[in-house]
Parts: C-alpha cells; structure tokens; sequence
C-alpha cells in the first residue's frame, strides 16, 4: 500500500472524521476545521475565535457540530445560524488540555484531556475520561488513564475503546444503556508505540497512529498487530472513509510540539485503500 497526498498547508491536523460524504479535521494552530472532498480542495468549515485550538470533532443527532476546544477545556457547538457556543465546560474534570472525542449516535460524547501540562513540563498525572451529555452536562466516566486519546464505538454501540498513549495500550468499558461505562479491561497491548487518533473497521480491529513512530498500525483485540503502514513523518490521527469506507486518511507532521509545528503549514493528509472498511456505528 502507498500513501497518496491530498493536502498540503496543515499545520497541525487532529480529529479526522468522514461527514457527510468529505473528511473533516481540526488544525490547531490555525485554528480552523476543515474538510476536504474527491477534489482535494480544502474547505473552512468553521474558524474557531480566540485560538482556544479546535482538537476532537462529532455531531448532535440534529446534525450540529461539537469540537474540543483545548486550551478552554471545553467542549463547543456550532448553531445552524453559524454561531459558536459552548457545550459543556471541562474544567471541573480535565487537568490537562482536552484532546480526542467520540460521539455516540445520541449525541453523548467521550473526551479525553491529557491529565497534566505536557507542553509547559508538568510531572505526568494520570487522567480522568470525560463524558458530556446531549445537554452538555458533565460528568466523569473513567478515571486512571494513562493520555487518553484517540476513541472508538464497536458496531454494536455496546463498548468504548480508548487509546492510552503514555500506556502503551487500548482500554476498552461497556457502555451502559444510560452511556455510563463500566468493566474496565485492557483490549490490547501496543508495546513500544503510542496510540493517538484511531479508527474501527468492520472487521472490529483499529488503525491508530503511532504518536512516537511513523507509522499507522492495524491492532486486533487481544494484541495481534495484522499492518503497519510506514509514514514519511511523525503521524497523529487516522480515519477510515471514503464512498466505500476503505479509504485510510491519516494526517502526519514533524512534531507535534507548538514551537515546531505551529506556523509552518508543513503538516500533511494523505491516504490509502484498505482490504476491510470502516465499522458501520459511526455517524454518515
């Protein structure tokens, strides 16, 4: 499998998710979400003010759109009139800027922060998982985790799989039929990388990003690794999409550090067809 490039100029791309018909994703330092169609043209889909830097994407049942505001530790609502508002503020729960979210199809939504001041040199601090409700009401779902980052909802919308990057592991919870989560158990171990942004295929095994190393990497449960893909830079998010759900987008760049990437548009999206597609829960 060869990557193709389909977009240059990103300075920091995150959060890639395919939406109606095109791939979306934040960059942070541009403070921008964006998304891109078969003609590989980007499209500003919403300027985030105040460079609170936009991380995590998903969408209300109605078809409004929640992003992760980093630096607020919030979660944000764009209104059909254009307006930002917010959603849910996560300062009472997050100790670290917020990062990766899942939203489920009736619109709870799974953010994860990094639990300490990475950037500023902070001692590592485990995190706590953050679940906001279709209201915007907070509260926490799962404590102890190791970065938590990039997230997935299995087929069946029963399990949360979410990516431990400091951990070297995916952690996987039972969904309850009130979104609470429960049975926490190890799905897989990843040893020597660093799971970030990632995506569930049809077959129920992740493609996530290797934080650490240039690569994309096919887990299944239990651990067996099936691919990796190699990258010509440090990669950080990956989503399956596509017309036919087989198409790996995966966004790369030199360091995910703000005094390297920020301002230099060296960032990258590029993609590759896969054998299985993408897990048929997540939102069209």
């Amino acid at each position: 499998m060869t990557w193709e490039t389909i977009l240059t100029g990103i300075d920091f791309g995150e959060g890639p998710r395919w939406h109606d018909g095109r791939l979306w994703f934040s960059d942070f330092h541009q403070h921008t979400i964006s998304s891109v169609g078969d003609d590989r043209t980007r499209r500003i889909e919403v300027e985030h003010p105040g460079g609170g830097r936009p991380s995590g994407l998903g969408w209300l049942p109605d078809g409004r759109l929640l992003f992760v505001s980093m630096l607020d530790r919030s979660v944000m609502r764009v209104e059909p009139d254009g307006s930002i508002v917010t959603h849910a503020d996560l300062s009472g729960i997050a100790t670290g800027h917020c990062n990766d979210m899942v939203v489920d199809r009736a619109g709870n939504a799974y953010v994860g922060n990094f639990g300490f001041d990475m950037e500023g040199g902070e001692e590592f601090a485990a995190a706590k998982l953050a679940l906001v409700r279709p209201d915007g009401a907070v509260e926490v779902a799962a404590d102890s985790l190791l970065f938590p980052n990039g997230s997935v909802i299995t087929n069946d919308g029963t399990t949360l799989i979410v990516g431990e990057s400091f951990g070297g592991q995916f952690t996987a919870y039972d969904i309850g039929d009130d979104a609470s989560l429960s049975n926490a158990r190890v799905w897989a171990t990843v040893p020597g990388t660093a799971p970030d942004g990632c995506t569930i295929d049809a077959d129920g095994a992740i493609w996530y990003a290797d934080a650490i190393g240039r690569q994309v990497v096919r887990v299944r449960e239990g651990g067996e690794v099936t691919d990796r893909l190699p990258t010509d830079d440090h990669t950080y998010a990956c989503m399956l999409g596509g017309p036919d759900g087989d198409r790996l987008f995966a966004l790369t760049c030199k360091d995910s550090h703000p005094s390297v990437s920020a301002g230099t548009a060296t960032g990258t999206l590029v993609a590759t067809t896969v054998a299985v597609p993408r897990n048929g829960y997540d939102l069209p």
